[in-house]
Formats: structure tokens, sequence, C-alpha cells
């Protein structure tokens, strides 16, 4: 997505907000409709996530188009002995047996037997009437599910719930949905992210993404809390902060966050046109900043953004809140 130039990123919020594409060559002007599911990846400025920005900052990219996604997660690369160790052994397997030798398979634990005996020592603790959540599903189908299908199979298989699989929403799902939709709504503060019919037309839309994936005529209620627990996951990493707390006045489409909108106010407040490094430190200590965020990052993350401009004098930095 960062290598897309703005008109046709202009072009892909008309796709995803209007189902249709205006185009203009040769003389003839038309809008053809598009109705299409949209799966894209960005990295993020400076090849580093920061947890203290919110994803529309981290990425360059306009909250309209953000928000038009039913789904964001975000991929950190984090320290993880059983994921490093899956990653690696799945490299070194496949340098082993050569590119004509490998299956293409997802990935292995290196030959590690452990990996097997936990998955199912998890699998023990629920019950054959309980759902099992896909933190712990997911992970279990990875270690017993080796060969990839047939790349004819997978296209056939899509290509028939495209065509065949409508699902319809059954009470039971539609009683799962609506309730997790009434407690965002009704949980929401004032400075949280509005809650719309947005996110629950987006809900509905994944359930029936699951159901169609089952090839199912209807949405079943296990469909419908797949799709919750996805939610909650997302949600999750959305607005986390990086002190690790969960600040749901930071939305991924957000703009400035309550920790910038209060420093930039406290320089307002202040009644100087210039600071010193240390004049800010103490503004910082007063609007009460996260202790997670590094201050030196957050100040070029302010000049970047255009909010404060920095300059030197005698040669110390001197830090200047712009005009508008």
């Amino acid at each position: 997505m960062q290598i897309l130039h703005l008109p046709r990123l202009i072009g892909l919020l008309e796709a995803m907000e209007q189902q249709q594409v205006s185009i203009a060559k040769a003389g003839v002007v038309a809008s053809l409709p598009s109705r299409c599911s949209v799966i894209a990846a960005a990295n993020p400025k400076n090849g580093h996530y920061k947890m203290e920005n919110t994803v529309a900052e981290n990425l360059r990219m306009s909250g309209p188009l953000l928000s038009r996604f039913d789904l964001v997660f975000i991929l950190r690369d984090q320290a993880d002995s059983d994921r490093d160790r899956m990653i690696s052994g799945s490299i070194m397997n496949r340098l082993r047996r050569g590119p004509a030798q490998h299956s293409g398979g997802g990935y292995r634990d290196g030959g590690n037997g452990h990996a097997g005996g936990r998955m199912a020592d998890i699998m023990d603790q629920y019950s054959a009437q309980d759902l099992v959540p896909l933190k712990d599903r997911l992970p279990w189908v990875i270690e017993f599910q080796k060969q990839p299908l047939p790349l004819q199979q997978v296209k056939d298989y899509i290509a028939y719930a495209r065509e065949y699989c409508r699902p319809k929403m059954t009470p039971a799902a539609t009683s799962v949905l609506q309730r997790y939709f009434m407690k965002l709504r009704h949980g929401n503060r004032k400075g949280d992210v509005p809650i719309t019919t947005r996110q629950l037309e987006a809900l509905i839309r994944l359930s029936q993404a699951r159901a169609k994936a089952c090839l199912r005529p209807c949405v079943l209620k296990e469909d419908a809390e797949d799709v919750v627990e996805l939610m909650i996951e997302c949600n999750k990493q959305v607005h986390t902060d990086g002190s690790g707390n969960i600040d749901k006045g930071r939305g991924g489409a957000g703009g400035k966050n309550k920790p910038k909108r209060a420093f930039l106010a406290a320089m307002r407040d202040s009644g100087s046109s210039e600071f010193a490094y240390p004049d800010l430190l103490r503004i910082s200590e007063r609007v009460n900043l996260p202790m997670g965020i590094n201050f030196k990052d957050f100040l070029e993350n302010l000049r970047e953004d255009g909010a404060v401009m920095k300059g030197f004098c005698d040669g110390r930095p001197i830090w200047t809140i712009h005009s508008s």
C-alpha cells in the first residue's frame, strides 16, 4: 500500500466505499460496478512500527481508506521461542530438501516432537461440546495439516463457494453479533472511537464469509463466535498504546492521539513561542505522557507531522509550535 500513488489510492477508496470504479479514457467516461474482497499489506514509516502512534500515523494512510477495512492486524517482529523455532525449522527443512523436493507446506517445528504433544494437551482441555477458540484451534491445524492442498482443488473450491453459497443469517448467529455490537455501543465513553452500524455490517460480512468457507447455506452460532473473537483481537491490537494499555480513544483510522493533543495544547497555553529541550520535558511531565513513549521519537513525530518546527539558536536545538 505504501508504494501506491495518490490517484490509485483514491480509486481504491471509491471501489471499497461505493463499489464502483470510474474510468476516463479515450473520451469515454464510465462507472463500472466493482464487488471484490481487498487484502492489503503495508510497511510502517521508517521501517519501524511505533506503538505510541495510531495505525494511520504509522502507515501514512488516510483515515477514510483505513476505516473501510473490516479487520486490521499489526504484525510485529517480536522474539517468541515457539514461533521462532517453527520459522527456523521451516527454513532449514526447505534448504535441506531443496526446491524440487520442497512440498511448500506450512511452518514446521524443525523435528521437535514436543509441539504435537503440546497441541494435544491444549485440545484435551476442551470437551466435545465446547467451542475451541481460534487461538488454540489454528495452531492445531498447522501442526497436523502438514501437506498443502492441491492448487487446482483450492481454485475449484473457491469458485464453487462464490457461485453457489449464499449463507443466510440464523437467529442464533444474529443474537451473538447483536449482543457484541450492543456491548461495544454501551461500553463506549466520551472521547472513544465512535461505534456505528459500519462495525455491525462488518460483523455480518465476516460471519457470512466464515460460513461460505465451509459451504454452508446458513450462518451458525459458531461462525458468529469465531468472528467476534477475531474482532476482539483486532481491536486489542489497534487500541494498544506504547505502554501496553488499551486506549479506546486511539482508533486505527484516528488522527492525533490524546497525548499529542494534550502536549500541543500545553505548549500553546505556556505563552512561549520557543522551547528548549528542558522546557519540553517539563511540559511532558505536566501532561503526564505515558511511560512507554520515547520522548525524542515523540518530538520527531510531531516535527514530521508539521505540528512543531525545529531550529537552532547558538548551537542549541529550539522547537517552535506551528502557527496553524
